[in-house]
């Protein structure tokens, strides 16, 4: 039994045919398949079921699978330590990045973690909390950053920042002459929100503490952008709430329909998510410090601040 060995069964697990996971692994589909019997034919069992299609774990084979995943991770420690041991900051890094954060946060900080890391390959993918919460649990990613907390077993979060929620009220909604905005002044029955799978959604619907009515003659409408609940809060279907970030680069004649809410203001927690076996913890460190310097100390507009844990020694 090797270990490259294993890193054929995980592959064939993940894509469910042998022609694909062999282009994965960059060998034949012959090797790859040969090196897979051999592995069959050592422990006297089947870890594929190759008459289904796609192709089918067995029930050992699954247990394999989960064993083999651990023990692949481990021997992948070996070189985070004498790359840590190096001060060696590179290789591949998968990033997953929920959608209500990737648009905002990434342009701040992307170019200048590429400058200081060249040797890191970052690969970043937009994902909902729920895949990104199974690819860091399966080994897909080796880091993430979402909406905390999660209070996750398998997984360890570091805060980079508290972002408030901004009202955005159009001329002819009931609280557009509102000043400043309270939690009890929102309803969700005139609330447009992103739809469901979101978890700023769901931080929504937690701040409002109340559920949707369904009434018939009600207008419904969830999207998947922040842009069109924008425009349709300015057609007078409705208000929504933004993340501030999100509030920076709007234009600047639909920035008198921001409206901040009182202090405390709502806020959500964003954190870089990984796995607890800590594995590439020196290319973790240095994208948490990256983010977190971006966002050092804090970032003041309109009496609302986005405040990094290193200001506040976290």
């Amino acid at each position: 039994m090797t270990i490259t060995q294993l890193k054929y069964v995980l592959a064939v697990a993940e894509h469910k045919n042998f022609t694909k996971a062999a282009e994965k692994t960059f060998v034949t589909q012959p090797t790859l398949s040969m090196q897979i019997q051999k592995l069959e034919d050592e422990l006297d069992i089947l870890i594929f079921d190759r008459s289904k299609k796609p192709i089918a774990l067995t029930e050992v084979g699954s247990k394999l699978v989960h064993q083999a995943r651990n023990i692949v991770n481990e021997s992948e420690r070996i070189q985070d330590i004498v790359d840590q041991q190096k001060g060696f900051i590179g290789g591949e890094f998968k990033l997953g990045v929920i959608p209500t954060v990737m648009p905002t946060l990434l342009p701040m900080f992307l170019t200048n973690f590429i400058k200081k890391y060249p040797k890191v390959k970052l690969k970043i993918e937009e994902l909902h909390t729920e895949a990104i919460v199974e690819r860091l649990q399966d080994g897909h990613l080796d880091a993430a950053i979402a909406a905390t907390p999660l209070e996750i077993d398998t997984i360890k979060e570091r805060v980079l920042y508290y972002e408030p929620f901004v009202g955005y009220v159009p001329t002819n909604h009931r609280l557009s002459k509102k000043s400043k905005l309270d939690t009890a002044d929102l309803d969700i029955d005139d609330m447009l929100l992103l739809e469901d799978g979101h978890c700023f959604r769901d931080g929504i619907l937690n701040l409002c503490k109340t559920k949707r009515s369904y009434d018939e003659d009600h207008f419904q409408l969830e999207s998947g952008s922040f842009e069109t609940l924008i425009k349709l809060a300015n057609e007078g279907l409705g208000m929504t709430l933004l993340p501030y970030l999100h509030t920076l680069d709007i234009k600047n004649t639909e920035k008198s329909n921001l409206h901040y809410f009182n202090e405390p203001s709502p806020a959500r927690e964003v954190s870089l998510i990984f796995n607890k076996s800590e594995l590439k913890m020196q290319i973790i460190e240095a994208l948490h410090n990256t983010i977190a310097g971006v966002i050092k100390g804090a970032i003041t507009f309109q009496n609302v601040e986005i405040i990094s844990p290193l200001a506040k020694n976290l």
